[in-house]
């Protein structure tokens, strides 16, 4: 049996290291991210109560964005896996409210209404083939009938693989 060499203790230190500093600015950048995305949200409700004294559909959609950027920052901190679906709906609730804005504004229908309307279509036919290929396609392949199975609860991650 050979013992490592000097180089290797060296290297595996390096990449110890490495993925400490990896993985602690991947957490300060997602706190940094949550922070601003609550103090964008607090802003706007503050200014919708302060300056308007009512929420129109614009308000309320930007903080269903604001609520959606929210829980995929959240769910990427818990899972370290970006949830791609998160992403598609909060384009199709910024194209609603791009939608929604321009039927309020000009009154009348336009090549953009339907450009945007048809936007939201293949963003939600992409959703849908997300959902269809997670399901069938998982990215996490364990053995059947394991005893080391995650909870039902959370969202199964590579290292999973492990364990079975």
């Amino acid at each position: 049996m050979q013992k490592p060499s000097n180089t290797h203790k060296i290297e595996s230190l390096l990449d110890r290291i490495g993925n400490i500093a990896v993985e602690s600015f991947h957490y300060l950048a997602l706190f940094i991210i949550g922070c601003m995305i609550a103090w964008s949200a607090v802003h706007t409700v503050i200014e919708i109560y302060m300056l308007k004294r009512f929420a129109t559909i614009d308000d309320i959609l930007l903080l269903f964005i604001y609520l959606e950027l929210g829980a995929m920052v959240g769910i990427y901190f818990k899972t370290n896996h970006m949830p791609v679906r998160f992403l598609i709906y909060v384009a199709i609730t910024a194209l609603t409210r791009l939608l929604i804005s321009n039927v309020q504004h000009e009154h009348k229908a336009s090549i953009d209404l339907i450009i945007i309307t048809g936007s939201i279509c293949i963003l939600a036919l992409a959703i849908l083939i997300v959902r269809f290929s997670s399901w069938h396609y998982p990215s996490v392949i364990r053995a059947k009938h394991t005893e080391a199975t995650p909870p039902a609860h959370k969202t199964p991650r590579p290292q999973d693989d492990e364990l079975a």
